[in-house]
């Protein structure tokens, strides 16, 4: 599903990751670990096509998404929902509200949205909260409404970067459980994270990064920097 071929991304004479090959099968829970400024946000960016190889290719279902001309780009992006650890949410709209917002950008219908959006509520246990304002919740269930935003639109793969940053332990765990059931449903999930608790919750398959190289690949493995 995901290919990095020989990977490297240069700023200016820095290397913030350098030659990495790596792949991400269907339906893959991956966690990628490593310290601050290791390079975890821009193979994301590289990912998303925010941001151009200096050499190799990035792949995504055997597309490479840096030959994808800029109209293609929205259209690609719609593939992946994005999970932050800010939460970005509109402050003026409701939880529903911020949910269903993704879902007319997307140019569903009003019968899809009143069907779609309260079952997502219910998934990320937040049908209690569903006409509370952003400056009404916690950080837990901000982050829980992104992760809402992200996935209803049922995209092939969900990443969260640094997700629970914010976060406290009690409220970190449940995000963690949230994503664990998105994933037994069966959408891929890549999380960055350098927080060691969320590695071994998740369980299953972490790559880490330091100094911008892939230094380790485990396919049950556990949070070693």
């Amino acid at each position: 599903m995901i290919y990095f071929d020989k990977v490297t991304k240069r700023y200016g004479d820095a290397a913030a990751l350098e030659d990495v090959t790596l792949s991400i099968a269907p339906k893959e829970f991956v966690s990628i670990v490593g310290h601050s400024g290791a390079g975890k946000t821009t193979l994301l960016k590289l990912l998303l096509a925010e941001e151009s190889p200096t050499d190799g290719n990035v792949f995504f279902e055997s597309i490479d998404v840096n030959d994808l001309p800029s109209s293609a780009l929205h259209h690609y992006r719609r593939k992946i929902g994005m999970v932050f650890q800010d939460f970005r949410l509109i402050p003026n709209k409701t939880a529903y509200e911020n949910i269903a917002f993704a879902m007319e950008a997307a140019g569903r219908s009003d019968d899809e949205i009143a069907s779609d959006v309260p079952y997502i509520l219910e998934l990320v246990n937040l049908a209690d909260k569903a006409r509370h304002f952003p400056d009404q919740l916690s950080g837990g269930e901000k982050q829980r409404v992104a992760i809402g935003r992200a996935i209803i639109n049922q995209p092939e793969l969900i990443i969260a970067d640094e997700p629970t940053g914010n976060l406290d332990p009690i409220n970190t765990y449940e995000i963690v459980e949230i994503l664990k059931k998105i994933n037994e449903l069966g959408t891929t999930i890549v999380i960055t994270t350098h927080n060691k608790g969320i590695v071994e919750a998740i369980g299953g398959r972490v790559i880490t990064i330091d100094r911008g190289r892939l230094v380790r690949d485990d396919a049950d493995g556990k949070y070693i920097l």
